[in-house]
């Protein structure tokens, strides 16, 4: 069997946002025939098109093989001018108090690589910013003071030159890209659970929630919207790395990105609490 999605971090960020009724545009560069399909199938599920169009080349198409865990074949993209990175710059200008920003993926290679400095832009603006990007880029946002950063323990190992494993053993690691600026750092560890460092110094802990592992992919990026839904909903730590750890966990028990329902009935199994008492 097969299946054609649109993909990429910031998208999947955006279909669980929705999923979980929050509106979300999403924003970046497509290209070509596969940018227009992206386009509508994302115009389809509900999503805002902020989306800006380059004329070379197309949208890159990404295949996963489920059978062989992990394994991934990744297209190039097309490239991307300095005048399409100036309409992106002019769009992000417009966010200000109250909005929230997710910064996800690496930066194409036709791209100047400091192409984060985005949050230097927007320092002061009370705009808040979720990082969810890999070793280098991850250090050079932290002294802009990111609202949330979320490295995996392998990530968080290679950063500082370790091997770690349980989630005792990445809590002074986190607490040190703490030290470096992040306000939150949210650390995902697949089948061992999440660890999450809250700005006010409490470390909550969770292992991994009972299911079957069916897809991976876009589990991390479901991770991140879910922390971010929750902390919206009530400006609650716990209730947020609750939530993140419900979303990241139902995406990766179903075929696609999770579903509100599916989200809820994670939840519930986390903490025992269902749908209702959830809004209390």
């Amino acid at each position: 069997s097969e299946m054609l999605l649109p993909g990429g971090k910031g998208i999947n960020v955006s279909t669980v946002l929705m999923n979980l009724g929050i509106e979300s545009t999403a924003l970046g560069f497509t290209a070509g025939f596969t940018g227009d399909e992206i386009i509508r199938r994302l115009e389809e599920m509900g999503v805002r098109n902020g989306f800006i169009q380059v004329g070379e080349g197309f949208s890159r198409i990404n295949l996963k093989l489920k059978s062989i865990d992990g394994t991934e074949i990744n297209g190039q993209g097309p490239k991307i001018g300095t005048d399409k990175v100036d309409l992106l710059m002019k769009q992000l200008g417009e966010l200000g108090q109250g909005d929230v920003l997710f910064l996800s993926g690496s930066i194409p290679s036709s791209m100047p690589d400091d192409a984060y400095q985005i949050m230097a832009m927007l320092d002061g603006r009370g705009v808040r910013i979720a990082v969810d990007a890999t070793r280098d880029l991850l250090m050079k946002v932290l002294p802009y003071h990111p609202f949330l950063i979320k490295p995996n323990n392998h990530e968080l190992g290679e950063i500082f030159g370790v091997e770690l494993k349980d989630r005792q053993s990445v809590i002074p690691y986190g607490k040190k890209l703490q030290e470096m600026g992040a306000v939150n750092v949210l650390i995902s560890m697949a089948g061992e659970g999440a660890v999450l460092i809250a700005e006010n110094g409490d470390v909550y802990e969770e292992p991994a929630p009972k299911g079957k592992l069916i897809n991976g992919v876009g589990a991390g990026d479901s991770m991140v919207a879910g922390f971010m839904a929750g902390y919206m909903e009530k400006q609650d730590y716990e209730y947020a790395f609750h939530m993140g750890i419900a979303a990241g966990s139902a995406s990766a028990f179903s075929e696609n990105l999770a579903t509100r329902e599916e989200i809820e009935a994670v939840y519930q199994q986390i903490t025992g609490k269902d749908q209702e008492e959830r809004k209390k």
